[in-house]
C-alpha cells in the first residue's frame, strides 16, 4: 500500500484546511485510516482515525474542530480542519492499518503551519 498525502500549507488562525491522502495497492477496503501529527520536539500523536466501515475517533485536542472522512470509491481519506490554532502547527502524516493482515503504512509528512 502506498499513501500520498496532500493539502498542507500556511493558514491563519481560525482558518480551515483540508488534507487528503490517496491510497493505492491491494485490500484497500480493509484499511483503517488515520492522521497523525508531529510537532517539533514532541512525539507523533494520533489526530483522528476512521475504521473500514466508517466509525471515527478523535484525539481530545480536536475538540470538534476536525472531521475525518473517507471516500472508498476514490481510495481517499480526508481531514477537514476548521478553527485552526497556532498549536495545530505540525507535520501531518497519513497512516493505514490493514485490519486483516496488520500490515501498516505511512505516507509522507506534509507541513501545516498556522500563523498570522
Amino acid at each position: 500500500v502506498q499513501l500520498v498525502a496532500s493539502g498542507g500549507g500556511l493558514v491563519q488562525p481560525g482558518g480551515s484546511l483540508t488534507l487528503s491522502c490517496v491510497a493505492s495497492g491491494r485490500n484497500l477496503s480493509a484499511l483503517l485510516m488515520a492522521w497523525y501529527r508531529q510537532q517539533p520536539g514532541k512525539k507523533r500523536e494520533v489526530v483522528a482515525r476512521i475504521e473500514p466501515r466508517g466509525r471515527t475517533e478523535y484525539n481530545d485536542f480536536v475538540q470538534g474542530r476536525f472531521t475525518i472522512s473517507r471516500d472508498n470509491a476514490k481510495n481517499t481519506v480526508y481531514l477537514q480542519m476548521n478553527s485552526l490554532k497556532f498549536d495545530d502547527t505540525a507535520e501531518y502524516y497519513c497512516y493505514a492499518l490493514n485490519v486483516l493482515t496488520y500490515g501498516h503504512y505511512w505516507g509522507q509528512g506534509i507541513q501545516v503551519t498556522v500563523s498570522s
